[in-house]
């Protein structure tokens, strides 16, 4: 009996050694209870932040939090205009398939300037519009209308009925610098109330985008990320100030989506215009009348330019405010008021934030001086044909030319007398025409083509390839500066450096 009671305890004994072990291993067995579980370290890696660091991590913080409430998102029905180049190959067995209404939907962004409901977004984004919807951060919902747009500048205002909005602070753009930090808040890719950050990283981009001859393009350059839905949202420093409307990404033109650069409007253009847009319904934008050219090297060695600066005035327009006053084609523009102008854009910016009837100082550089003129701006009318003031037509050559060419190698240029017919056709009463341009040659370099007429060299007439051949073999180890002029009528100078 005593050795059945022992064994009965020593099996008791082994039963809770091994139930004491499985309650201690890891074989999960035992669940333990929610207070017991620890995950993860239990301290931060740094104890002791920065105080800089942490200021500046907040700045960006306020300013999401500050911004994104007056950040709308624009949901736009548009109508598409028939494209009768892709018309369905059975289209006869439907014949009122044309007379349905074909439109798309799509969204942007847009940012409140004003408590009682005006919001600037972009043009492309409520072009061509049957409905506009806004939709606010705190979920409210408007319907909106279209106050005015300007396809110049790719800006547009709208409107909704509402009151104490949240309003955005407009910045100055004019004091942004390349490599401060900014974000970009808006609506990508349909994902609302988005906020991305990067860095200023260049200023005053052409793109091209717009395809209109008086376009300003004068854009600031982000990598902060942004994508399609982010046009016309905000593009905003770290005091929060709105400095630029987000308007263009750099794409593989496959997906259309961001790879590494986005485009924003300066917020000193887009004040203006919205300013216009909203007393007016329209632009009173006023303009210099002329075409114009950044000076590269050879055009300021042509000159007589110390270096590379201002822009090249290609064409006065007729009755245009420059035909006005003592303002030739062929001057340069170094500064329009005081501020210094080095590329078309920078130029047409500025211009383009000024009315008709107000006046700038232009500071020219001619033969060699540096003169002041005054000009008045004028509106552009919208109905008339630009024409070049100095195309105005010769009258017609006498005598037969002599039909005579020109090889010029050192420059990559055939060039041969014109014709009576030829002139006519140019409207011009002296000149030779380019024949062939060499690839990669100097001539080719600078833009000379084939079927383009040479006027001018060093603003001295030429009448034949043999006062051409002079005039560049004078200049030998210098610089050229040729007027050219197209079957159009348009004209333009170009530098052309000649080598010994």
């Amino acid at each position: 009996m005593r050795i059945k009671n022992i064994a009965a305890a020593l099996t008791l004994l082994v039963i809770g050694v091994i139930f004491g072990a499985i309650l201690v291993s890891n074989f999960g067995w035992v669940r333990p209870s929610l207070a017991e579980v620890v995950i993860g370290s239990q301290e931060a890696p740094v104890q002791n932040i920065d105080p800089e660091l942490l200021s500046f991590n907040n700045a960006f913080i306020e300013v999401a939090e500050k911004v994104t409430p007056s950040i709308v998102q624009v949901r736009v029905i548009s109508r598409i205009e028939r494209d009768d180049s892709r018309r369905d190959p059975f289209h006869f067995f439907m014949p009122f398939r044309e007379d349905i209404p074909r439109e798309r939907q799509g969204s942007g962004s847009g940012v409140i300037i004003s408590e009682d409901g005006y919001i600037l977004t972009n043009n492309h984004v409520v072009d061509n519009a049957s409905q506009v919807t806004v939709d606010l951060s705190d979920r409210r919902t408007f319907d909106a209308e279209v106050v005015g747009t300007d396809p110049l500048t790719d800006l547009a205002v709208i409107k909704i009925n509402a009151n104490d909005l949240d309003v955005a602070f407009l910045g100055d753009s004019d004091k942004i610098k390349v490599g401060q930090w900014v974000m970009a808040i808006g609506n990508p890719l349909a994902f609302t109330s988005t906020v991305t950050a990067g860095i200023v990283s260049a200023t005053g981009r052409s793109l091209n985008l717009i395809k209109d001859s008086y376009g300003v393009e004068n854009y600031i350059q982000t990598d902060a990320v942004i994508n399609r839905g982010n046009s016309g949202g905000a593009l905003v420093d770290l005091s929060g100030a709105v400095i630029g409307i987000n308007t263009a990404i750099a794409t593989d033109g496959i997906t259309s989506s961001y790879i590494g650069y986005g485009f924003a409007i300066p917020i000193n253009l887009a004040k203006s215009v919205a300013r216009d847009l909203i007393a007016f319904g329209s632009i009173k934008r006023g303009y210099i009348g002329v075409r114009i050219e950044a000076v590269n090297a050879a055009t300021a060695k042509a000159i007589g330019l110390d270096k590379p600066k201002g822009v090249l005035i290609q064409d006065v327009m007729e009755d245009g405010a420059a035909s006005q006053e003592d303002i030739k084609a062929g001057d340069v523009i170094l500064k329009v008021d005081d501020l210094e102008v080095n590329q078309p854009n920078e130029l047409q910016s500025y211009i383009a934030k000024q009315r008709a009837g107000e006046s700038v100082t232009l500071t020219l550089f001619r033969d060699g001086k540096t003169i002041n003129r005054s000009v008045t701006l004028k509106a552009r009318d919208e109905d008339e044909t630009a024409v070049s003031a100095s195309n105005d037509k010769k009258p017609e050559r006498d005598l037969d030319r002599k039909i005579t060419e020109l090889e010029v190698e050192s420059i990559g240029l055939k060039v041969k007398d014109m014709s009576n017919d030829q002139l006519k056709s140019f409207k011009i009463s002296n000149g030779i025409i380019i024949t062939e341009v060499k690839r990669f040659s100097k001539a080719f370099d600078q833009g000379l083509g084939r079927g383009l007429a040479i006027t001018e060299v060093d603003k001295k007439a030429i009448e034949n390839v043999i006062d051409f051949e002079d005039k560049i073999k004078s200049k030998a180890g210098d610089a050229v500066l040729l007027k050219v002029v197209d079957s159009q009528g348009n004209t333009r100078f170009v530098g052309l450096e000649i080598p010994n």
